[in-house]
């Protein structure tokens, strides 16, 4: 039994090498394909009360704040501002409560202009098509007096480039 014991010992106290050179490459792989993945695709996000009007697309979307208009909120990168009959109601030509959340974002500096021209970038307005022009105006305005330099509406890109 004490020879038996002592073989047990001698075989689970042998250590077993790995190569693990082949798994680095899987993993190394791995990574980069995610990677890549990653950072090809921009999403949206699509909010269910939302219908979109469509038209043609002729460069993606960048990475940029996303103010949502649905039939009664107004959303900053998905947080209530306001509601979409406050905005209407507002006498100003641009929406203050809007504006406040708005100037959170950075101020980045112009290429190419002089030292005090100065933007937030640009920002993009997801707006439900039964939205009146009058509030997205003013949600537009807000955006110009928060110093966007670049307005984007979303819209689904109609198929066949626009044709009938």
């Amino acid at each position: 039994m004490a020879k038996r014991a002592q073989r047990k010992f001698r075989i689970a106290g042998h250590e077993v090498e790995m190569n693990v050179v082949s798994l680095i490459d899987i993993f190394a792989i791995l990574v980069f394909y995610l990677l890549v993945n990653a950072l090809a695709v921009e999403v949206l996000p699509s909010p269910q009360s939302l219908q979109l009007p469509k038209s043609v697309v002729k460069e993606e979307p960048k990475q940029i704040p996303v103010i949502v208009v649905s039939k009664n909120d107004i959303l900053v990168d998905n947080v209530r501002v306001m509601g979409t009959d406050e905005a209407m109601g507002t006498a100003t030509a641009f929406l203050p409560a809007l504006k406040a959340e708005l100037l959170r974002a950075p101020l980045m500096r112009v290429e190419g202009a002089d030292a005090a021209s100065v933007t937030r970038g640009d920002v993009n307005i997801m707006a439900d098509k039964a939205i009146p022009y009058q509030v997205l105006k003013k949600v537009m305005a807000t955006c110009t007096e928060a110093r966007f330099a670049k307005i984007s509406l979303a819209v689904i890109e109609k198929k066949n480039g626009g044709a009938p």
